[in-house]
């Protein structure tokens, strides 16, 4: 039995000496992501390559600092599942705006409604991390800010601003906070729930817009 043991384990780090380097490499980013989802980004790279069934040594080979092991982590838990499609969606004036809002919230959730990423981002922020900010610049810039031009398009209604684009975004995303991170009970259907939550937003502007008209005309509402 013994020998058995010895030999399966001889044969699983013979596989994992003939890695690729490129599939060895994310193999150890593989292996931060689970460690820091679970321990935050205070996890030891020493805990890293254990997990990673390399040596600590090897994992340096890869990585020249535990900054750039993070920023690994980065790239592929938030850039990478960032679609490169979602700003044309946004910005598509062939289907109603509240349709493009369902569909990229929809798709949204999909990517980031995980253990992985919602534990990482939580625990980078409490920790004061760059990351954090920099993915809520680039999500900013690449997807709220075409989001709000579309928005501010005449017909419909008066535009929001920033700070009421973050309030509907940071509404929908406290839905997998509540779920990976308080533990609380959430939907498995989050399409009613989003599009609840868009419908609100859209109809908060429209109202607004036909209560400036009605002022500017001088009108009563009936």
């Amino acid at each position: 039995m013994d020998s058995d043991r010895s030999a399966e384990a001889g044969a699983s780090a013979t596989r994992r000496r003939r890695l690729q380097p490129d599939a060895r490499r994310l193999e150890i980013v593989d292996a931060a992501v689970a460690h820091f989802a679970e321990v935050g980004l205070s996890g030891s790279t020493r805990d890293v390559a254990r997990r990673a069934g390399v040596t600590q040594a090897l994992l340096y080979k890869y990585f020249a600092s535990k900054a750039d092991l993070v920023e690994a982590v980065f790239e592929r838990v938030y850039l990478g599942r960032l679609s490169p499609g979602w700003q044309d969606l946004i910005r598509d004036r062939r289907l109603s705006l509240r349709e493009r809002l369902n569909r990229f919230y929809g798709e949204y959730t999909r990517a980031i409604f995980t253990y992985e990423w919602m534990r990482i981002f939580m625990f980078s922020g409490l920790a004061g991390e760059r990351l954090n900010r920099r993915y809520l610049e680039h999500v900013r810039d690449v997807l709220l800010v075409p989001l709000l031009q579309e928005l501010s398009e005449p017909g419909h209604g008066s535009p929001p601003d920033e700070e009421d684009i973050w309030n509907l975004h940071g509404g929908i995303v406290y839905i997998g906070i509540r779920r990976f991170i308080y533990q609380l009970p959430t939907p498995d259907d989050l399409a009613p729930v989003i599009e609840r939550a868009i419908d609100r937003f859209l109809g908060a502007y429209a109202d607004a817009y036909a209560g400036a008209t009605i002022r500017r005309s001088g009108l009563r509402p009936s």
